[in-house]
């Protein structure tokens, strides 16, 4: 508890509270943290398999001579970039199922894990326009040489930019990547306006029922940033694997 003393606030802290039994009879305070960091690195690992996907095939689009396919990827990015997070999932959880038909919306509601999916799908599309950007500018980056040589050994579009382009390209957006990856574990922690108790929510419910609110941000904050060094140290290895000496980053 917090208490003012001549302009002062005299703040008692009890690092101990972490090991003391939660309200929700599922274990300690430190219990409900990690149980909201498991949930949080489900649900980012989700959004970003789902941005990866949709990201790379939008991405693809709006390099192709195609202006069917570049209008669709143009709408696609514009669409999801230019909207807030909050405002999507709010559309995604609270809007979508009272557009559709009633059994369809329905349904929706009363799906285990609504907040689960509808955050990891709402985020995964959201990053999914940015990853879709940078795809784009690494194949445009690319040499045209690449691209005549692909179709000059007889290759498809589709096996072009599979064997060649694609490959080149995400080694040249890896640091990028990386930066994205830790915007999607972080904006995890919107999902808590839709009722994910992903490690923000766990931390404020904590800070409710215990009043110890620096204890419970504080060790969010130190397992977030814990999650981050481990994501960018994997990824700077990753970076090194893949590199082809004497190009981009290779030696």
């Amino acid at each position: 508890m917090a208490r003012s003393r001549g302009g002062h606030v005299n703040y008692h802290w009890n690092w101990g509270i972490f090991f003391e039994p939660n309200p929700m009879g599922t274990g300690t305070y430190l219990d409900m943290l990690l149980s909201g960091l498991v949930l949080t690195l489900k649900t980012a690992v989700l959004a970003w398999i789902i941005a990866l996907i949709f990201g790379s095939l939008v991405g693809v689009m709006r390099t192709l001579p195609s202006r069917g396919a570049n209008w669709f990827g143009f709408c696609w990015v514009e669409f999801f970039r230019n909207m807030p997070l909050l405002v999507q999932l709010f559309l995604w959880f609270f809007v979508l199922p009272e557009l559709l038909p009633k059994s369809a919306g329905t349904w929706l509601k009363q799906l285990p894990n609504a907040p689960f999916w509808t955050a990891a799908i709402g985020i995964g599309f959201f990053m999914s326009a940015r990853v879709a950007v940078q795809l784009q500018a690494g194949i445009g980056s690319l040499p045209r040489g690449q691209k005549m040589a692909a179709t000059a050994l007889g290759l498809t579009t589709i096996q072009g930019y599979r064997y060649v382009l694609l490959p080149m390209a995400f080694r040249i957006i890896l640091p990028p990547l990386t930066s994205e990856f830790l915007n999607t574990i972080k904006n995890t922690a919107v999902a808590i306006t839709i009722g994910l108790l992903e490690l923000t929510g766990q931390a404020r419910s904590m800070q409710e029922f215990s009043f110890q609110v620096f204890e419970a941000f504080t060790a969010a904050t130190v397992l977030y940033l814990l999650v981050n060094a481990v994501v960018v140290t994997a990824m700077r290895f990753l970076e090194r694997y893949v590199a082809i000496p004497g190009y981009i980053t290779g030696k």
